[in-house]
Formats: C-alpha cells, sequence, structure tokens
C-alpha cells in the first residue's frame, strides 16, 4: 500500500498544509492513514521536489515515521537525481532510513531520466517506478495523426491537454516511436500498449510500473505485458526509433573519446 504528500489539502489558502516541511508531512499521513483505515503504509512518496524545504529536514523527518512504524519505506517522485543523490548520502552518513526508490515519467516518448536518474538509480541500489509509461495513452494507439502533425480521438486527455508542453506528445519523434511500436505489436500479434509496457519494464533499473488503466478491460490488456519478452534485436528498435539527443556532456562520453583518453589516439577536435 502506497501513497503520496506534497500538494495542499485545503481550500483554505493555507501555505502550511503544502510542500513538504514536517508539519504537512505528518498532516498528510495522518489524513491518509484515516482514509485508509490502516496504521500504516508500506511506501510513502514525496509526490515533488518543492525547492524550498531542506533535504536534511525531508529526510530526518521520513526517517523518523519508518523508525516509528507509521511507514515502513519512503521514495522520492518527481525530483532532480541530485537530490536523490543527496539525500541518500545524507541517510548513508547519519545512519538513518533513507530512500528506496524514485517515481518518476518514463516511456518511449519520454526517456530523459536515462541521462542521470537511471545511472544514479543504479548506482545507489534505488528502485525506478515509471508513472504514465503509455504516455497518457498515446502509445496504446489510441491517438491518430491528422495533416498538421497533431493526434486526436474526439474527446481524448491529450486532446485536452496535448498544447501544454508537459504533455505534448504530439511530436515528430513521438509519431516514430509509435510507429515502431505498432510494427513490432503486428509481428508479435499483441497490443501496441502491451509492446510499450513490456519495453518499459525490461529496461535497466525499473521494478515496478504505474498502470493507469481506466477500466477492466484495458487493467487487463495491460497485464498481459507481463507475458512478453521482447528480443534484443525488438528492443533495439524502439530504442532507435525514441533515442534522445546526444547533448552535453553526455556527448562527452563516447567510446572514441574514451580511446582518446587511455591509448593516447586523436578525437576531432581533440588532441
Amino acid at each position: 500500500m502506497a501513497t503520496k504528500y506534497s500538494f495542499n489539502g485545503s481550500d483554505d489558502g493555507n501555505a502550511l498544509a503544502a510542500g513538504n516541511g514536517r508539519k504537512n508531512l505528518h498532516r498528510a499521513l495522518e489524513s491518509s492513514l484515516r482514509r485508509l483505515r490502516t496504521d500504516y503504509v508500506d511506501l510513502y512518496w514525496m509526490h515533488l521536489w518543492d525547492r524550498l524545504t531542506p533535504v536534511e529536514e525531508v529526510v530526518q523527518s521520513l526517517g523518523d515515521l519508518v523508525r516509528a512504524g507509521k511507514i515502513r519505506y519512503f521514495g522520492f517522485s518527481d525530483v532532480p537525481a541530485w537530490y536523490a543523490a543527496r539525500a541518500f548520502t545524507l541517510a548513508q552518513v547519519h545512519g538513518v532510513p533513507g530512500p528506496i526508490a524514485l517515481q518518476l515519467e518514463y516511456s518511449l516518448t519520454e526517456r530523459s531520466i536515462e541521462r542521470e536518474h537511471v545511472p544514479a538509480a543504479r548506482e545507489l541500489g534505488l528502485g525506478i517506478t515509471p508513472w504514465s509509461p503509455l504516455a497518457s495513452g498515446f502509445l496504446a494507439g489510441k491517438y491518430a495523426r491528422s495533416d498538421d502533425g497533431k493526434g486526436t480521438t474526439g474527446g481524448g486527455r491529450l486532446d485536452q491537454l496535448g498544447t501544454q508542453s508537459l504533455f505534448n506528445k504530439f511530436t515528430e519523434r513521438n509519431w516514430k516511436a509509435l510507429d515502431a511500436v505498432r510494427t513490432v505489436a503486428a509481428e508479435l500479434e499483441r497490443s501496441p500498449a502491451q509492446i510499450a509496457l513490456a519495453w518499459a519494464s525490461q529496461k535497466p533499473g525499473v521494478t515496478s510500473l504505474i498502470l493507469g488503466a481506466r477500466t477492466v478491460k484495458q487493467f487487463s490488456d495491460n497485464l498481459g505485458s507481463l507475458e512478453i519478452k521482447l528480443s534484443p534485436e525488438q528492443l533495439q528498435r524502439l530504442d532507435d526509433a525514441s533515442a534522445l539527443d546526444v547533448i552535453h556532456p553526455y556527448s562527452m562520453f563516447t567510446d572514441d573519446l574514451a580511446r582518446a583518453v587511455f591509448e593516447n589516439a586523436t578525437v576531432t577536435g581533440f588532441h
């Protein structure tokens, strides 16, 4: 059993009923325990970095709740990689309970966490729990491409949110990724949603997925992804279709540059 805290739980404008500080943490948790009719939760998530509360306060407060038995473990959702690494290190140095997992958006349309979060999580032993692995239904194939490159279903969630940058899935790169998903789905006689979920499940560091099914039929279809083992060649095709742009400083971490460092070789621009 898991739940979250961070956002304002009051409609009276009370600033202390929001954020990641100790006061709101206890308010939110006690309210959740009452609603869930339980004495504890297995996993408590900090919903997002509030850019205000000191990380030391967050780690100490959540660690105190672990020791008190109110929560068994805690994790961070939607935080910078450096924040998670600092919290983990502080907890380790001071011998207090630390985070065990990260919850972040991750799918074939959103792979940014592969740059910093995934390496950090694997180095620190943190699990990764992707949210929106179907990109708000985009990777389920429910959206059709229009002449202007946008998508439409006549009432889908992205019809309302698609123009917002945070939820803008109607891009050339994403349509290319969806085409690859549909091709693999046809090969395996599976639904596009199952292929997209199987891809995410097989990525390094991912321990579980958060499904957003609205119906029993969708949920059953999503669970069918557990039966799929994509081949290395299929994974590579999906990776290639959705590849991230290589930007600085990651462009420095190439095999050619590594050889230049260790073998006294020459790379264009480096001597």
